[in-house]
């Protein structure tokens, strides 16, 4: 036991002593090596101090180099915007003398305007009492108002202003017509002198003479039904009066009247008038007149050289023979307005042959307004459209009476072309009432303007003379009113071709030997 307490204890110890000297080796080693960790640290911070002295020295070395290089520099600026400061405070300093001695002359101005004005105002003051006073006295004067006075003075000025007006326009139009009639004058004139074509007249009736007063009878047969079937077949009236020899057709349908007068002319011929002879030569008529209508259409194609066109418009062209308008025969009418078209045509520089076309087929529509209602010129270019005709043809056809607008020099050619062949004189026939009722409203328009004494409408309604009175009405204002009664004449009133309008002024001397 005692050994073991020994063997212990002696182990104790040394466990002891080996734990101190442990602990002082690791003490003499650990302060050994931070006293070098020290050194070292020492070392190193007094290098790091000397080179940041150094560097310091250095940087503060440069900053001042620096600064001193700003510094003249800006030396430099400020005596630069020095220098130009004082420029420009010496600028303003002569500006500043000028403007003083500127304002002081304004002032002076100034001044001097208040005064004026002052003057003025005074001056005004007594021109507005004078002008008050003389006001006056010329309304005591005159006996009129202020207002009166100024409307006779604006009637004035407006007369004077129309008188000037006039007078412009007189020179004006003197110069235009001087310039433009010769051209359209001589173009107008070619074109009537070189057409000359025939005028067949015809009404709505036709006369058929008999060798005698029986073949009356016979025309009417046996209760009359020879007269019943000839006038179902034929469509139109037979007229059987008092009138020796004679029969009358009567028809608004042209071709059927003559086809009726055909038909009779040849029954008269064989002398054998009974129902079946009458079916029999109306046909023979009808045949014969298609080949005539067709006959004339082509003959009116060959004559003004328009070329090939469609079978269908010469067989309408043709019918166009046995129309009449206000007694001008429409197929010689068509080829009249061809004609002048192709001339004038010619005389433009544009394409004749399109223009005699135009012309030639611009009245076609006149043909079927017995069986289609409507106006001519329409129903005409519709026609010409349907059977594939040239657009601006069918636009001229369907613009001659302007119920379209023209848009085409061949519009324009074809409308001047219709009214010289339908305005000649001549030319057509009005009823003595729609002839009388024309001349009529051509007095009554020229006699509504003021200062007309009288009015007389001569050449069958184609000139108007107007007779003004002298004393109101001056030679510059004749042309006024001449103007104004044409304006007025082309707004109210239909018409062919043109109306001259010749306005007279007269001044007479008048004394007595006693």
């Amino acid at each position: 036991m005692i050994e073991i307490l020994r063997v212990v204890g002696i182990g104790a110890a040394i466990l002891i002593a080996g734990f101190l000297a442990g602990i002082y080796y690791r003490k003499l080693v650990v302060d050994a090596r931070v006293n070098s960790a020290e050194q070292n640290a020492k070392r190193i911070l007094e290098d790091v101090k000397k080179e940041a002295i150094a560097l310091k020295k250095e940087v503060i070395a440069e900053g001042k180099e620096e600064i001193a290089n700003l510094k003249l520099k800006n030396d430099e600026d400020i005596k630069r915007q020095r220098f130009e400061l004082q420029k420009l405070e010496n600028r303003i300093l002569v500006k500043e003398e000028a403007i003083e001695k500127k304002a002081a002359f304004i002032e002076k101005k100034e001044q001097l305007l208040i005064q004026k004005e002052k003057e003025i105002d005074e001056i005004k003051n007594s021109l507005n009492e004078t002008l008050k006073k003389e006001v006056l006295r010329l309304e005591a004067i005159a006996e009129l108002t202020k207002e009166e006075a100024k409307a006779i003075l604006v009637k004035k000025m407006e007369e004077d202003a129309r008188y000037e007006a006039a007078k412009e326009i007189k020179k004006i139009e003197t110069q235009t017509r001087e310039e433009a009639d010769k051209i359209a004058k001589n173009i107008i004139a070619q074109a009537i002198q070189r057409c000359a074509v025939e005028h067949v007249t015809e009404m709505t009736v036709s006369v058929v003479n008999l060798p005698n007063d029986e073949m009356k009878g016979r025309i009417i047969g046996r209760e009359g039904r020879n007269i019943r079937v000839f006038e179902n077949l034929t469509g139109i009236n037979i007229i059987v009066d008092d009138t020796p020899e004679a029969v009358i057709l009567s028809s608004f349908d042209p071709v059927r009247r003559e086809i009726a007068k055909v038909t009779l002319e040849n029954l008269i011929i064989d002398g054998r008038i009974h129902p079946a002879r009458i079916e029999e030569m109306y046909d023979k008529a009808s045949k014969l007149i298609n080949d005539e209508i067709k006959a004339q259409g082509e003959a009116a194609v060959f004559d003004t050289g328009i070329g090939e066109i469609n079978p269908g418009l010469v067989k309408v062209l043709g019918r166009l023979k046995y129309r009449t308008s206000y007694g001008q025969n429409v197929l010689m009418h068509s080829k009249e307005v061809a004609y002048i078209s192709g001339i004038i045509a010619s005389e433009l520089g544009t394409n004749i042959k399109k223009a005699k076309r135009a012309g030639l087929l611009h009245d076609i529509g006149k043909a079927l307004t017995h069986d289609i209602e409507g106006s001519h010129a329409l129903i005409g270019a519709e026609l010409a459209k349907r059977l594939h005709e040239d657009y601006e043809v069918c636009h001229a056809i369907e613009a001659h009476h302007n119920e379209i607008e023209t848009e085409t020099l061949l519009d324009v050619i074809v409308q001047v072309a219709d009214a010289i062949s339908g305005a000649r004189p001549g030319a057509r026939r009005e009823t003595i009432e729609s002839y009388v009722k024309r001349l009529e409203s051509l007095e009554k328009i020229a006699s509504e303007f003021k200062g007309i004494e009288k009015s007389y409408a001569i050449q069958a309604g184609r000139e108007i003379r107007v007779i003004v009175k002298p004393d109101e009405v001056d030679d510059e204002m004749s042309a006024v009113i001449a103007r104004d009664i044409a304006k007025k004449i082309e707004g109210e009133m239909e018409y062919p071709g043109q109306i001259k309008v010749t306005v007279i002024r007269e001044s007479r001397a008048i004394e007595y030997a006693k």
